[in-house]
């Protein structure tokens, strides 16, 4: 450990050292054992796993949130190398836990008697005021969760879930309108361009 100028404290990793403190992080360089702080924030980095490009179609998304997802250890080996299928998948709740339920993960190839049912209900870890909120939406108000994607975020594994009601035909109908549109003001757009 390092301590810099400003009383951080340092870690060193490949000459880069990351300084942290109070929700300010910066990245320092190392030039002859001297340190030189710079007002760079640093974020998490985030790796998409699996998208749920379906839901987008079928659902109204009202609103999104944050969770944690429990899985056994080859099932996030699986998922770092991308083997996960979000598709059919959709949320539970009983107003104190929620489930996602339909979460497809392919057994790890190398995981052999420890591999577990790729299609296995999985716990998801929200806080209890969040978890009470979704119950009561999705009681009253005829609205469903369903997870959106999929995504490392630094060393964790999260799941966007989304607070959504369901799209009507003529619904689908227009935002494909739209959509279809706006693709075509582009293309306009970029061929005024050159």
């Amino acid at each position: 450990m390092i301590e810099d100028k400003e009383g951080y404290s340092c870690v060193e990793a490949n000459e880069i050292l990351y300084a942290e403190g109070d929700d300010k992080t910066a990245v320092v360089y190392v030039s002859e054992q001297r340190t030189f702080p710079l007002s760079v924030p640093i974020k998490k980095a985030i790796k998409q796993l699996a998208q749920n490009r379906k839901a987008y179609h079928d659902y109204f998304v009202l609103d999104k949130y944050e969770a944690g997802i429990e899985l056994f250890g080859t099932e996030v080996k699986s998922l770092r190398l991308g083997q996960a299928n979000l598709k059919d998948s959709y949320c539970t709740t009983d107003g104190k836990q929620i489930w996602v339920n339909g979460l497809h993960i392919s057994p790890y190839e190398k995981g052999n008697i420890f591999n577990k049912d790729p299609l296995r209900q999985r716990r998801l870890l929200m806080h209890k005021k969040e978890i009470l909120k979704l119950f009561e939406a999705v009681k009253l108000d005829g609205q469903t969760l369903v997870p959106l994607s999929l995504y490392l975020k630094g060393p964790v594994i999260k799941l966007e879930i989304g607070l959504c009601k369901g799209k009507k035909l003529y619904d689908k109908r227009d935002s494909a309108a739209k959509a279809d549109s706006e693709r075509r003001i582009r293309r306009e757009f970029t061929k005024e361009q050159r």
